[in-house]
């Protein structure tokens, strides 16, 4: 494992190492154990094109936790906003030979065409639709704690599937896992490309939510989008949004998941979300640390 820039380019022996690694941190951070510095003198910068809060400040804590230092670079206070062009800019970056680059930008393959440039590893904090990673990593190692397995689980995930990286790379994973993936959406926002192998497309709620066990909400992403293609919230709440009512058609211990950040009374109902036994939401906030970690360490230190 070079670089971390999609699911395609992990074999499966990374991903076990990966979050096997996590699992191993995950109990150490939750038992108050100390954590060997294994990036101790490391440099990993964050350069974030577009606004985060879950991803960004987790890959800071993950490489703090590591003894790493971090840089957070800012596009606002950037030479970007001086008309330098992207790649002049990746270039003066990688002067300063950093250990890690952690990149999210809204330009399709951004990550794949910074690892080409640069001599460090590269991990794709998001880029356009295409692949978000170690979401996807996080969000199979929290499938695994709470279900004991990924394989044969049945997982639908619902929402904008046309441009969500979300979804893009947890299909890729999941299924790859042995998953049964469902994709639910309305027409307008199933994705043009065809979906991965085996992945079942219903445009009901009420259709695809039967025998599931694991139900992931995604937001709207109408920054990606024509809104003028949208319905209101309300409309769109009403036909595909994941209220009690819904969730109850899926298994009876079918667990809800969200990448965030959640548009509440869009996709996703406050009692859903907040559900204390049935909503695995916060429990992937926490597992971005150790996942993420995972991945930092396996890549600086192959």
């Amino acid at each position: 494992m070079k670089h971390c820039t999609g699911i395609q380019n992990l074999s499966d022996a990374d991903i076990d190492a990966i979050l096997s690694r996590a699992q191993t941190y995950a109990d150490q951070i939750n038992a108050g154990q100390p954590i060997t510095p294994s990036l101790n003198g490391r440099i990993v910068m964050n350069l974030f094109f577009e606004n985060s809060t879950r991803t960004r400040t987790s890959f800071e804590t993950a490489a703090l936790r590591l003894g790493a230092n971090v840089i957070n670079w800012d596009v606002e206070s950037s030479s970007i906003k001086k008309n330098e062009s992207f790649s002049d800019t990746i270039q003066t970056l990688a002067e300063y030979d950093p250990d890690a680059i952690i990149i999210r930008h809204s330009e399709y393959g951004a990550p794949d065409y910074v690892a080409s440039m640069v001599k460090c590893p590269v991990i794709n904090a998001g880029d356009s639709w295409r692949e978000h990673p170690t979401q996807a990593l996080l969000d199979a190692f929290t499938i695994r704690q709470a279900k004991g397995r990924i394989e044969g689980l049945t997982i639908a995930i619902c929402g904008d599937i046309a441009h969500s990286r979300v979804a893009a790379s947890n299909m890729a994973l999941l299924t790859r896992l042995g998953a049964k993936v469902r994709v639910i959406a309305p027409d307008f926002l199933m994705p043009e490309k065809p979906l991965a192998a085996g992945i079942e497309k219903f445009t009901s709620m009420d259709a695809g939510l039967p025998g599931c066990d694991i139900v992931m909400m995604l937001r709207n992403q109408k920054e990606r989008m024509d809104p003028s293609r949208m319905p209101s919230d309300i409309a769109f709440f009403n036909q595909y949004g994941l209220t009690i009512d819904r969730l109850d058609l899926a298994k009876p211990d079918a667990c809800v998941m969200h990448p965030g950040p959640m548009n509440r009374g869009v996709e996703i109902a406050d009692d859903v979300a907040d559900d204390p036994t049935r909503s695995l939401i916060l429990k992937q906030v926490r597992n971005g640390v150790p996942v993420r970690m995972a991945v930092l360490d396996l890549l600086i230190n192959r």
